[in-house]
């Protein structure tokens, strides 16, 4: 198969290692890709949202299935365009729908889907821009801390927690008049705290049936000990000690069951990966967050862990026959550590030349925002590299991780000491 991966992030990376390891991938394309994806397939430079120059290149290269790995094609509407096309509507397509995307394009739709369906999660209210006085008011109900999250896509960034009204109610103001996230808060959610344990559960469905993908735990806040501002996430751990047996069974009664029956009651065909974000409140599910992709870091961590062909997975996805399908799980402990520029994830310099990638490593390295200039590797983006460990115990997949990042570095690297630590 001629298969187009679409993204490119450590995310990316990590599913074109996994595809280039299937039989079944003849030519593996990634648009418009990075330094690490350069590695092992052709990167195109077409950018995610540029539907036009994706649909020619899929036709010009006869490609027979796309993997959509970020969010923002998805909730443009990649699928949709493609479906109404005559020349493309038979590629295969991993990736949901517009209608489908919703369920994270907006938190608002998400939520009120939650409760359409009886899905556990956070109680919540939804602030349009012109009230910020009565989201301000509706505060003075909850006790603190508070969670404020803009409705629309914000690049993982757009949720803040305050720990006491006078921040929460600055931060609503910044958030609807002053758009403090552009026009994805132009509405915001009030939510209720949850106080618990978070924890990434990842379904491939094809609108019917569903396959559960390896769990993972992700490190969103920037510094040690889970402070400091939201990040796009600064590692990952999988699998996740208290996500035992009872827990995933309930995962899957109360909230996968109910969420992918929603999906076909509310009549959006949905072939795709959810992402369901939970809390684990003394030993119930609640979520948090859907979104329409695989997460990062998650996804390196989860990638390490399937031993099944993952292409066949995305291929029995795409064509609507993942009944009866059944992956194969490494038992291993993975763990993933974010290098990220200095800086990040406020201001921060690109185009420091990373060195170390050259040498016989104790990890997995899967590169973000990289690229090549001059035969060296640089850093273009915050999140600059996903390093990947292995081991029989969490320690072990911990100490692999940081052994390998001690020996890559660039001006002003920066990462968090403590990933995994908290599960050890």
């Amino acid at each position: 198969m001629n298969i187009l991966l679409i993204g490119s992030g450590g995310r990316e990376h990590a599913f074109a290692w996994k595809i280039k390891q299937s039989a079944k991938c003849d030519k593996l394309f990634v648009a418009p890709g990075n330094a690490g994806t350069a590695l092992i397939a052709m990167n195109v430079p077409i950018a995610v949202d540029d539907f036009q120059q994706l649909g020619a290149f899929c036709i010009e290269q006869k490609i027979d299935l796309v993997l959509v790995g970020p969010e923002v094609p998805l909730v443009k509407g990649i699928r949709d365009y493609f479906e109404t096309d005559e020349r493309l509507k038979s590629i295969l397509m991993v990736g949901p729908g517009k209608a489908g995307a919703q369920l994270e394009g907006s938190k608002d739709f998400s939520k009120q889907f939650m409760v359409r369906h009886q899905v556990p999660t956070a109680r919540a209210k939804t602030f349009f821009s012109n009230q910020t006085n009565e989201a301000q008011q509706y505060l003075e109900g909850f006790p603190p801390p508070f969670v404020l999250k803009a409705d629309g896509l914000a690049a993982g960034k757009g949720v803040v927690i305050s720990t006491s009204l006078a921040e929460a109610k600055a931060a609503i103001r910044e958030m609807l008049e002053e758009k403090k996230f552009g026009e994805a808060s132009s509405k915001v959610l009030v939510e209720e705290f949850l106080e618990g344990i978070e924890l990434s559960v990842f379904v491939l469905t094809d609108g019917e049936d569903y396959v559960i993908l390896p769990e993972a735990k992700d490190y969103k806040r920037i510094g040690d000990g889970d402070t400091g501002p939201n990040t796009g996430g600064m590692g990952s751990v999988s699998p996740v000690p208290f996500a035992d047996g009872v827990f995933m069974k309930k995962v899957e009664e109360k909230i996968i069951k109910p969420t992918i029956n929603g999906l076909q009651k509310e009549g959006i065909n949905y072939k795709g990966f959810i992402f369901i974000g939970l809390m684990n409140v003394k030993g119930e599910p609640y979520v948090i967050e859907y979104n329409a992709r695989m997460g990062d870091p998650e996804t390196q961590s989860v990638m390490a862990r399937i031993k099944s062909d993952w292409v066949e997975l995305l291929v029995a996805c795409a064509k609507g026959k993942l009944k009866n399908h059944i992956i194969e799980v490494d038992p291993s402990y993975v763990t993933t550590v974010v290098m990220a520029a200095g800086g990040y994830p406020d201001r921060y310099e690109k185009g420091k030349i990373i060195s170390g990638l050259d040498q016989s490593l104790s990890a997995l390295v899967f590169q973000a925002g990289t690229k090549m200039k001059e035969g060296k590797i640089i850093t273009d983006g915050g999140r600059v590299l996903a390093v990947t460990g292995k081991g029989k115990d969490i320690n072990e997949a911990v100490t692999n991780s940081y052994e390998a990042v001690k020996k890559i570095s660039w001006e002003d690297a920066y990462y968090r000491k403590d990933i995994g630590n908290d599960l050890g």
